[in-house]
């Protein structure tokens, strides 16, 4: 029964929500952007995969907004920032350096640039089958260290 348990969780953490295919994203990380609702040019710090679209981090006056594609208008420039580029892609498999679960492989929902750093959601667990008030969240912020690249 166990080895049916993590063979039905491995396949569910590396099923992609989105189908066979990434949808493409709306504006790039550290895309200046024109938020519209509250008419100010900001920029994109993060973009997750949430409610069977993404949703994009917008770093406004010290506040981070969340937009869907929609409330969004991307002006092609990107913000100037010495912050290096993520290591890890939208959708990339990757592997979890320090997790005891038995299924350690996960992709890549989201990156979100955190305090200069770069954060990626993970799964962190299955699906219940009731949802409980007490339940945690799914999805972790998980920093490149404790990550890597599964070549497939």
């Amino acid at each position: 029964m166990t080895c049916i348990i993590t063979t039905l969780e491995r396949c569910w953490f590396l099923s992609p929500p989105w189908g066979k295919e990434i949808p493409t994203v709306e504006v790039n990380l550290l895309e200046r952007v024109y938020l519209k609702n509250t008419r100010a040019f900001s920029y994109c710090c993060g973009v997750h995969w949430q409610y069977d679209r993404w949703i994009y981090a917008i770093a406004c006056d010290n506040e981070i907004f969340q937009a869907t594609q929609h409330q969004i208008i991307g002006t092609g420039r990107l913000q100037a920032t010495s912050v290096k580029k993520p290591i890890f892609v939208l959708g990339e498999r990757v592997m979890l350096r320090f997790h005891d679960h038995a299924t350690n492989q996960r992709l890549v929902w989201g990156i979100r640039l955190l305090n200069g750093t770069w954060f990626y959601v993970i799964e962190m667990g299955s699906p219940t089958l009731t949802q409980t008030p007490d339940k945690v969240n799914r999805f972790s912020f998980v920093n490149e260290q404790d990550l890597v690249r599964v070549n497939v």
